[in-house]
Parts: C-alpha cells; sequence; structure tokens
C-alpha cells in the first residue's frame, strides 16, 4: 500500500487537475484526514474545509446525520458515514467529500462492532452516497492510519470519475 503522504499528493494532482474541491468530516480520525491533505504544499488549491464531529451531538447539529439514525442504528454505521460525507459536502459546497466514523479503540467495541470497525462514506456532488465497512487490525494509531489512507484512495477514486 502507499503511503498516505503520497495519497495526498495524488489526490491534489486529480482535484487541481479538475478543478475539485474536497471536505471530509471525521470522526473516529480526528481530523487526520485533513492534516494529511493539508501537509502538502499547495492543498489550498482545492481542499475547501473539514469537519471533526467527534460526538453524536456534531454529527447531528454540523452535518446534519439524523438523530435518529443516530439513535437506531448508531454512530458507526453505514448511514452515518454517508450522512456524514453528504452533509460536509453540503456545507462546505465543495464538489467531493468523505465521512468517517469508527471504532479505533482501545476499547469501545461490542460483539456487533468490534474494534477497528470503520465505516467510510463518499459523496460526489449531483450523485448518491456510498460507504464502505472496513475492519482494520492493529493499535488506535494503526487503525486510524488506515482509516486516512483508505479514505483518501476513495478520494481518489472519487476524483478520477467527477
Amino acid at each position: 500500500m502507499q503511503s498516505a503522504e503520497n495519497l495526498a499528493q495524488q489526490l491534489q494532482d486529480y482535484c487541481l487537475a479538475r478543478k475539485l474541491k474536497v471536505t471530509c468530516a471525521e470522526s473516529c480520525t480526528g481530523g487526520l484526514i485533513a492534516a494529511t491533505i493539508t501537509a502538502i504544499p499547495g492543498s489550498s488549491g482545492y481542499f475547501e474545509r473539514s469537519f471533526v464531529t467527534y460526538c453524536n451531538a456534531a454529527k447531528h447539529e454540523l452535518l446534519g446525520v439524523e438523530e435518529r439514525v443516530l439513535v437506531t442504528v448508531g454512530a458507526v454505521s453505514e448511514q452515518t458515514a454517508k450522512q456524514m460525507a453528504q452533509g460536509a459536502l453540503m456545507a462546505a459546497k465543495a464538489d467531493m467529500a468523505v465521512g468517517v466514523t469508527g471504532i479505533a479503540g482501545p476499547d469501545g467495541g461490542s460483539a456487533l462492532k468490534p474494534v477497528g470497525t470503520v465505516w467510510i462514506g463518499w459523496c460526489v456532488r449531483g450523485q448518491e452516497p456510498f460507504a464502505r465497512c472496513f475492519h482494520f487490525k492493529g493499535n488506535r494509531a494503526e487503525v486510524r492510519a488506515q482509516s486516512v489512507e483508505q479514505a483518501l484512495m476513495g478520494l481518489i477514486s472519487c476524483a478520477k470519475l467527477a
């Protein structure tokens, strides 16, 4: 797998060439996606803004994630990841967005949602959001790093199609 820095550079190249704006909504990654993107000089040419919505209230208030979804299926779910991405896209007026929510550990997991469970959602303006569930292995830092890499790879795929 490529490094997060290389992925961020690829994303920047695609976005600048296509004049695309990007935003992200992060929970378990706590701003690491935005930090990885903005570590590359020139990122201000395409990176719009970021939302760190660690608690459910922030997901609802800043991104419009439905309270019903948070209560019935939980923050770590397909619906939440999709709504996070879609809410960030709308709030930032960007062209594409990623939303990440999961359980990085070391605790907080359950039999149904063990530590390492991460949902990542992507949304491209004018298209329906989509999401994928990952089951990462490793400690908290490793789960978060893998989440960043997958989020960036998904944004690159979105940029190629936008």
